[in-house]
């Protein structure tokens, strides 16, 4: 029996990457599992499983995550490693208990793309030579943003290999889970049982001399501290946030509790990102890549000026993510999934 669970589990794994998805999600249901696929921003179902099937599935995940498999009754996240079809995947699994007395499962599924440059990532050349400039910053707060699966952490990733391979930076991250294993750089998983919070873990790796400090996620108001803290201390802090733009990350720093001063004296940039459908190889191959809208220099401090002041901040139409998808459209970088 084990060894069907493990087929089945290794089957699922491999249609959702075969498809692109971005997330695994296992729904119980009255009398079985639904599993659905996140596909950009949409869901799609794939198939239903019995409830016995289901649970043994999910408790396969939990054991590859080194969670606590008799534990359903609370929230738990980790993560694996698997190759799946060729290519080394990353797989991060969270679990919800629901009111049917079963689990729920997410798995975000992380391709290991990070080992490919940023021009690659980008539709646009001129974007990736943007972010590689700033990413060579000396110091100050570097922001990612942009809705659930649009490939932050794999830009994130490729330009940390950007500034550890080509600018001989040190890097230190300090993530809650680490989200990929990347052996260039040295890697701090937050353990709050252990002791190591986001403040325990930023005091221990200033000891250690960091050119670079990357911080998984801005999600609560101790993160957005902690990052802005690193930053005023002198290094370079990258890390990520949710916001519905790259202005909306302002207002969303400041819901946080981040003054608009300390905003004016860190921030660096801030980089929205959208996946879409676009031309590689001589316009003949389609693979998803990704538009950046940056918010950087005399743009950045009038958008916090103007946030500070109550008003909404809009970058200039050819700056944003909407007016880059126009232009790709008419020179023909963007395939026409995405036409009007």
């Amino acid at each position: 029996m084990q060894a069907i669970i493990e087929k089945r589990c290794a089957g699922l794994l491999k249609m959702a990457v075969d498809r692109e998805a971005t997330d695994i999600h296992m729904k119980p249901e009255i009398g079985q599992y639904t599993v659905q696929f996140r596909l950009l921003h949409e869901m799609q179902t794939v198939l239903s499983l019995p409830l016995d099937l289901g649970d043994r599935m999910i408790a396969y995940f939990k054991y590859l995550s080194l969670l606590d498999m008799s534990e359903k009754r609370k929230p738990q996240t980790g993560s694996f490693q698997e190759t799946v079809g060729g290519l080394s995947c990353f797989f991060r699994i969270s679990t919800l208990p629901s009111i049917l007395s079963r689990e729920a499962i997410v798995i975000r599924i992380v391709s290991d793309r990070t080992a490919l440059p940023i021009e690659e990532l980008a539709v646009f050349r001129d974007s990736a030579r943007r972010l590689k400039k700033l990413a060579a910053a000396r110091q100050g707060l570097f922001l990612l943003t942009g809705p659930t699966g649009c490939g932050k952490s794999t830009t994130l990733y490729s330009l940390l290999n950007y500034c550890n391979s080509q600018l001989n930076r040190n890097i230190i991250t300090l993530e809650d889970p680490v989200e990929r294993k990347n052996e260039t750089m040295l890697q701090i998983q937050v353990n709050e049982k252990a002791g190591l919070s986001y403040a325990t873990g930023l005091k221990a790796i200033l000891r250690h001399d960091p050119d670079i400090i990357m911080i998984g996620e801005i999600r609560d108001a101790e993160a957005a501290e902690i990052a802005v803290r690193a930053a005023l201390t002198g290094h370079l802090v990258f890390s990520t946030i949710h916001a519905k733009n790259a202005a909306g990350s302002l207002h969303r720093l400041h819901d946080l509790g981040i003054p608009f001063e300390d905003m004016a004296q860190t921030l660096v940039a801030v980089s929205a990102q959208e996946l879409v459908p676009a031309f590689f190889g001589g316009g003949s191959a389609v693979r998803h890549a990704a538009l950046f809208e940056l918010l950087t220099d005399g743009m950045l401090e009038t958008a916090i000026e103007t946030v500070r002041k109550g008003g909404s901040y809009r970058l200039p139409e050819n700056e944003t993510l909407e007016g880059q998808k126009r232009e790709g459209v008419i020179i023909g970088a963007i395939a026409p999934a995405i036409r009007p």
